[in-house]
């Protein structure tokens, strides 16, 4: 889906899945000069390639590689490659035009957030996906993020999300950042700015998907910005995103901001401050020294819309009975998220 979106808005400088026009035949151009130079190769093979030469343009590798993308590790066979494929390139044959492109001159990224919730009925009972919408967003970043900058000022200013899901409040947020940067700071040039307002935005969601979602549109958000045309040219500017349990996972903070517990240790290597977690567990899906840095510090504005749900699973639930003392009787996980927001 990134790659057909960066395809579409002639964000790369060849296309390899589909196109609008032309680009459709430079696809299949690429595809089979690909394959004379390797003969025995599939179309599962070509994915690869595919996310392997995305993968090397600036703010990719994170959406792209083996760490992060699950094409590496769940790989589905040639023959449904081979579907997959035709189905990025079908023509609607009552309009004649391509069946799924992604054309905006603006860079709208929000239906992957609808994309998100809808592709999985299952995924979205879970994780009680559901989209903020956008006047529920402003509400709330105007009575956060607007009084937090003029309160402790622009330079030091950062917020996060802890449930940040397709990334609708760090959008917002950095819209907000950036145009505070432009009026304040008219002498920075654009990427500049750009890089100052990412750097003040913090997001943490348990889906990976919904992480990687928030990454590449809060990605395209920036260098919309600054004007970029071609990826290859693009900063490689980096956000602030893990994937990972907000609740289970970080420091917890007393009344005067300081953590519980702190501790030098060599989990994460050189002699980094990690504070110590009540579940030394991450699954692999985690990134748990992005999420530890993260979680691992207070911030001046927190938003969010957490998962209004009980918990189902027994051992989790014990888990927030300990660390949150709200936590009682049948909670639901608002309850937790708001004493975590607190912290």
């Amino acid at each position: 889906m990134f790659v057909r979106f960066l395809e579409d808005n002639d964000l790369l400088d060849r296309t390899f899945l589909s196109g609008v026009g032309e680009n459709r035949d430079i696809a299949d151009d690429t595809r089979a000069a690909w394959f004379r130079e390797h003969r025995a190769a599939s179309d599962n093979d070509y994915l690869s390639h595919v996310m392997t030469e995305v993968g090397t343009l600036p703010g990719m590798a994170d959406l792209m590689d083996a760490r992060h993308n699950p094409l590496w590790n769940a790989a589905i066979s040639p023959d449904a490659a081979k579907a997959f494929l035709e189905f990025w390139r079908r023509i609607d044959p009552g309009t004649g035009r391509l069946a799924h492109e992604f054309t905006d001159p603006e860079w709208d990224t929000r239906f992957l957030g609808d994309l998100y919730q809808d592709l999985s009925e299952s995924a979205r009972k879970r994780f009680a996906l559901l989209q903020t919408p956008d006047f529920v967003e402003e509400f709330i970043l105007d009575r956060t993020l607007d009084p937090a900058i003029d309160t402790f000022g622009l330079k030091v200013v950062r917020m996060i999300d802890p449930t940040c899901g397709s990334g609708h409040f760090l959008l917002g947020g950095f819209r907000r950042l950036l145009a505070r940067w432009e009026k304040e700071r008219p002498d920075l040039d654009d990427k500049e700015r750009a890089r100052l307002a990412l750097d003040g935005v913090y997001g943490v969601d348990i889906n990976p998907f919904a992480t990687a979602i928030a990454r590449f549109r809060l990605l395209l958000e920036a260098w919309r910005s600054c004007g970029v045309k071609r990826l290859r040219n693009a900063p490689d500017f980096h956000a602030h995103l893990a994937t990972g349990d907000s609740l289970l996972h970080g420091a917890r903070f007393d009344s005067e901001g300081k953590p519980y517990v702190v501790t030098r240790d060599d989990m994460f290597g050189g002699d980094e401050v990690v504070f110590r977690d009540e579940t030394a567990h991450h699954f692999e899906v985690e990134d748990a020294k992005e999420l530890h840095r993260i979680l691992g510090q207070q911030y001046h504005a927190v938003v969010g819309n957490p998962p209004y749900i009980t918990v189902k699973d027994k051992a989790l639930n014990e888990l927030c009975r300990r660390r949150y003392d709200s936590c009682s009787g049948k909670y639901a996980l608002s309850v937790p998220f708001m004493e975590r927001f607190f912290d």
